[in-house]
């Protein structure tokens, strides 16, 4: 589903990682850890389509639907009709439903997106990757303003989306269980001296 073939990602004139190469399939996980700046949302934004590599080859033709700080739900819709604009985009509205529950959000279906807490807002949007029935989530600190509840309705989502046959990438900075991970720890990738002039 996904591929990277010795990517190297330059932000800002700054190497962040290099060299780097992994395999998502059916089924797999991959887990990006390491302290803030290291690239973890460069790599995701990088396996989105959203930046080119500076060196290296990204394959994979899989759809995607990715996970970041921003919900882009409407504020002023009900949260059911917020997930269902996406999802009929992406060809089946008839998930929302499933996704809503998946993450214990039935309740607020009716409660328009602006009202929604810092940590329902989060499971909502995790509800919106769900319901797009994409095989490929790409999930940049999905844990970000989850208590602990909320954490194991993601780790559990996750779980039956990797059993469906789906992959996960998964960029986090928050303990995440996520069983036989492929591990990606980007503090542990420091980029190679620059060649001499």
């Amino acid at each position: 589903m996904l591929a990277f073939d010795t990517v190297a990602c330059i932000r800002g004139g700054r190497v962040l990682f290099e060299g780097l190469s992994f395999t998502l399939g059916q089924g797999d996980a991959a887990l990006v850890t390491g302290p803030n700046g290291v690239g973890k949302s460069s790599l995701i934004r990088l396996a989105a389509g959203l930046l080119s590599p500076a060196a290296g080859r990204i394959a994979g033709d899989a759809p995607r639907a990715l996970l970041t700080d921003q919900a882009s739900l409407d504020e002023e819709l009900p949260l059911a009709r917020a997930l269902a604009f996406w999802a009929r985009l992406d060809g089946d509205a008839a998930k929302v439903a499933r996704a809503l529950e998946a993450l214990a959000l039935t309740d607020l279906a009716n409660i328009p997106v602006r009202l929604l807490s810092t940590g329902q807002r989060r499971r909502a949007a995790i509800a919106r990757v769900l319901a797009s029935g994409a095989p490929l989530w790409l999930l940049d600190e999905p844990a970000n303003g989850l208590d602990t509840a909320a954490l194991r309705l993601l780790e559990t989502a996750i779980a039956a989306h990797r059993a469906s046959g789906g992959a996960v990438l998964v960029a986090t900075h928050t303990p995440i269980t996520l069983p036989d991970p492929i591990a990606i720890d980007l503090s542990q990738r420091p980029p190679q001296s620059e060649p001499a002039a």
